[in-house]
């Protein structure tokens, strides 16, 4: 009991040397909130808003909630079957385990922003790259989310499904994915969630949708419009995780 607790007491002073050490390397000095009043007379600039450009805002809007949608739901098509390739109770061999995870492994390393870049120089301008951009890093991240899910799922459905003879995939889709389907849903909207966020950043590399139009108000100093774009995302994300929750109370 004496050594656990001298074992918990070395693990908090490391943790609190480490976060010192941060703290440090990032100069975090709560002191420096002393000229609130700076961030006060920016965000006074931002009202009135400026609602004359709204409709147009509004398009711009969708555009990104189809960006992100398109991004989300085809990484979750090409990603739902690589994550059985990737668990260990429905790969086929560790080889085929092995090259799977190291590819969504991938996948999942290089941020939307990059793949966008490269795909630019390819695709060129305009909402396109973007949902290739969050495909491809969904298909890594939902991969992943998914076998992991897999693995936990109880094994009694399959084994049953084995003993009347089902093939593998059969019993895959019929004793496994129902299980996990709830929480596949929930990592979706999850994921669509985060890919409008994404959407915003690739904006500014010309993405197109209300990320383009947030950093040109900002680089133009349109203050009134820029309130107007981040109202409009946060409306955006609340009904996305308000409908979400909706559709996964149906599944459950």
């Amino acid at each position: 009991m004496v050594w656990f607790k001298r074992s918990q007491f070395f693990v908090f002073l490391c943790l609190i040397v480490v976060i010192g050490m941060c703290m440090r390397i990032t100069e975090f000095d709560v002191s420096k909130f002393k000229d609130f009043q700076n961030m006060g007379d920016f965000l006074s600039k931002w009202f009135p808003m400026n609602t004359e450009s709204l409709p147009y805002l509004f398009q711009e809007s969708l555009l990104t909630i189809a960006i992100a949608f398109l991004g989300s739901l085809f990484g979750l098509i090409i990603g739902l079957p690589l994550s059985f390739l990737a668990a260990r109770n429905t790969s086929n061999n560790r080889l085929m385990y092995g090259v799977t995870r190291f590819f969504l492994s991938f996948m999942r390393s290089v941020p939307e922003f990059v793949f966008g870049l490269i795909l630019l120089t390819t695709l060129g301008l305009g909402p396109f790259p973007a949902v290739i951009a969050i495909v491809l890093h969904n298909i890594g991240v939902l991969g992943k989310l998914i076998s992991e899910l897999i693995e936990a799922a109880d094994k009694g459905p399959m084994e049953a499904m084995r003993a009347v003879g089902a093939k593998k995939w059969i019993g895959n889709l019929f004793a496994i994915l129902p299980q996990i389907w709830p929480n596949v849903l929930s990592q979706f909207f999850y994921r669509f969630e985060v890919a409008i966020r994404t959407s915003l950043i690739l904006g500014l590399i010309g993405g197109g949708g209300i990320g383009q139009q947030l950093f040109i108000h900002f680089k133009t100093f349109q203050y009134q419009l820029v309130s107007v774009d981040v109202l409009l995302i946060m409306v955006m994300v609340i009904l996305v995780d308000y409908i979400g929750g909706k559709i996964r109370e149906k599944v459950i």
